[in-house]
């Protein structure tokens, strides 16, 4: 599957706005701590709880533009590529994780 990216300069342009979408992070407590979003639109989802649970656990969103952030983006990709499968309708995994965003657009966040 050809997964759907995003950029981390078009990230920046989304978080700016008041685009109604949702921030999926599934990277695991410890890596929050280090490294964080502030937006409303986010949504903490941890890669080992989504694998034991599944989409319970997620917000009743389907509709609504999901872009999926992890570390690096390697496991954003996996978790998309899944949402995609399970009926999501927009989802995009961002290129290069939050290290990337911290690295080009946001240092403020951290990095680990």
């Amino acid at each position: 599957m050809n997964t759907p990216e995003i950029s981390v300069q078009d990230l920046e342009n989304i978080l700016k706005s008041e685009q109604e979408f949702v921030l999926l992070d599934v990277r695991e407590p410890w890596e929050l701590a280090r490294a964080t979003w502030n937006d409303s639109r986010l949504y903490l989802a941890p890669l080992s709880l989504l694998s034991q649970r599944g989409a319970e656990i997620l917000p009743e969103t389907k509709l609504l533009k999901t872009i999926v952030v992890c570390h690096h983006g390697i496991c954003s990709v996996h978790v998309a590529d899944w949402l995609l499968s399970q009926g999501w309708a927009e989802v995009f995994s961002l290129r290069g994780g939050i290290e990337f965003y911290a690295l080009h657009v946001d240092p403020t966040i951290g990095r680990y």
